[in-house]
């Protein structure tokens, strides 16, 4: 099964921008995944193609139009899943992004001025996925963003099975900190554990540097992270040395 991406957008010659080059480029070339950009003007009805209009109640600004926007999505509507990249939406996290990656892919509609008549997206059933909390000029980068997460999951894109194994976010964690060569650097030198050649220390200092990283870094993932241990059918969760 090849994972295919078909783009709404007002600019497909945004795409596949950089998703054309490295991992990403690569397994495109060799159809491990495709990737079809569609100009949402395809679908209008008037000589200006006109995609928008004001907003109703008032306000600046223009909005998408759910009419049009309806036309392109359900040219391509085949089953697989169906987003909007928008402010408004969901955090996307990393097991949504397993989700996605394990399935057929996705059409995402990628959204431009004030966004979408709401009633497109209730109309559709568009899963709204936000990838931050500050605001972009459209969903076009937001979408590149999405679909890197996921082509980089697929069968045969990494080099190694486990390459993304410890990764940020995949348990829960931030990563821990990597080195390498030259041993010192400045004054500065790689950790005496990473060289011992010891694997149970080597896991066991990374497991606590990824620990420690991540309640100081983001207290929002340790506050999940804990509660998922907590609440784990394994029980508490074992206290690191300096909380002790």
């Amino acid at each position: 099964m090849t994972f295919r991406a078909t783009i709404l957008t007002l600019y497909p010659e945004m795409f596949p921008g950089p998703l054309g080059t490295s991992l990403a480029g690569r397994a495109l070339a060799e159809g491990k995944w495709s990737l079809d950009a569609v100009n949402i003007r395809d679908f209008t009805t008037d000589r200006h193609r006109t995609v928008d209009d004001t907003p109703a109640g008032g306000g600046a600004g223009m909005v998408l139009r759910a009419d049009i926007l309806a036309r392109a999505v359900d040219a391509y509507a085949d089953g697989r899943p169906l987003f909007a990249m928008t402010p408004r939406g969901a955090p996307l996290r990393q097991a949504r992004v397993r989700e996605l990656a394990a399935g057929p892919g996705a059409v995402i509609l990628c959204g431009r001025f004030e966004g979408f008549d709401e009633r497109l997206l209730e109309a559709r059933g568009v899963e709204q996925v936000s990838i931050g909390d500050y605001i972009l000029s459209g969903g076009e980068m937001a979408t590149l963003v999405l679909l890197d997460a996921c082509v980089r999951l697929l069968p045969g894109v990494m080099g190694a099975a486990s390459s993304g194994v410890e990764e940020s976010f995949e348990s829960g964690l931030l990563e821990y900190p990597h080195y390498t060569r030259p041993v010192e650097w400045e004054g500065r030198t790689i950790p005496e554990v990473l060289r011992s050649g010891d694997h149970a220390k080597i896991a066991a200092w990374r497991q606590r540097q990824a620990e420690i990283d991540t309640r100081l870094r983001r207290p929002d993932l340790w506050e999940r992270h804990e509660g998922a241990r907590v609440g784990s059918p394994s029980g508490a969760r074992q206290r690191t040395e300096d909380e002790q």
